[in-house]
């Protein structure tokens, strides 16, 4: 997939810093198959925040992992789809803003598992579901839940030259 344009930038700078190009980010993560340390942010149905550390790849565009129907999480995206996904990158830490969805066609599912397998995590798909031998404790028992997120906003906050920190905005 071809790289999302921003539909709005906005300097968040409060030091003179130039704004941040999407090209930062985007070439960083493009170059990627697992994003290092994630977390995910979801609301409880009675509106208290959960925070979890998932594993996630970049496939498209869009940031996938998997979750146990079973764990808060994935209780919590059944419930309210808004969520946030939190990565530190090699020169930049990024905050997504936007919704998850369970992904349960077969091309979409053997197309994140072959990306999960070149990451070295050993995924099957069974049925409408992601399985293997091993996952992290957090994740809850197999067969796992493949879920697509879609942001609309990303936060950057450059931790090396040229610094900076911008918003991009784009087409939800």
């Amino acid at each position: 997939m071809a790289e999302r344009a921003p539909i709005e930038t906005k300097n968040l700078d409060g030091y003179g810093h130039a704004l941040l190009p999407w090209s930062r980010p985007y070439n960083l993560l493009a170059g990627l198959i697992f994003l290092p340390t994630t977390i995910l942010g979801t609301v409880r149905p009675e509106g208290r925040p959960h925070a979890a550390g998932i594993g996630a790849v970049w496939l498209d565009g869009d940031i996938y992992f998997t979750s146990g129907p079973g764990t808060r999480k994935s209780r919590n995206l059944a419930a309210n789809p808004a969520c946030t996904i939190a990565t530190r990158l090699a020169t930049i830490d990024l905050v997504f803003e936007g919704e998850a969805a369970r992904v349960s066609d077969e091309p979409t599912l053997e197309q994140a598992a072959a990306r999960f397998r070149e990451g070295g995590w050993p995924v099957q798909v069974e049925g409408d579901a992601i399985t293997a031998p091993y996952a992290a404790p957090s994740a809850g028992p197999s067969p796992w839940h493949l879920y697509r997120f879609t942001f609309h906003t990303v936060i950057g906050n450059a931790i090396a030259e040229p610094n900076g920190a911008t918003l991009w905005r784009f087409e939800q």
